[in-house]
């Protein structure tokens, strides 16, 4: 079994399994929509994850109607979603242990480091 970012499959697998022409994914490259990784003769290899982002960006241009700028922008703004979603959850996890059972409020001490860690309680 591979994992799902391995690439693992040959341009014309690929165009079978979409059913379009090699030369569409050849374009997706040119517009930068998808950037399969190549073997050292050059041979284009794609991920399922490749696969999956084809997979959309078929799914806006033939049911949609968006143009491959418009899938540009789209996919873009995806990544970013994203990129920002994962900085969330990391941060609610930073609250999450900073606000644990047994810890002292941020609000009523101050930390301040040196040699010792110094803890002050404000009136």
């Amino acid at each position: 079994m591979h994992s799902y970012e391995e690439p693992v499959y040959l341009i014309s697998v690929v165009a079978n399994m979409l059913k379009i022409h090699p030369q569409t994914l050849r374009q997706y490259e040119r517009e930068g929509l998808v950037e399969p990784s190549r073997t050292a003769g050059r041979m284009r290899l794609y991920s399922q994850a490749d696969i999956d982002r084809m997979k959309l960006i078929l799914r806006l241009t033939r049911d949609m109607g968006i143009n491959l700028a418009g899938v540009d922008v789209i996919l873009r703004l995806r990544e970013t979603m994203q990129k920002m979603e994962e900085e969330i959850e990391q941060l609610r996890e930073e609250i999450h242990a900073l606000n644990r059972p047994g810890s002292v409020p941020s609000g009523k001490a101050i930390v301040k480091r040196s040699l010792y860690d110094l803890i002050i309680f404000e009136e």
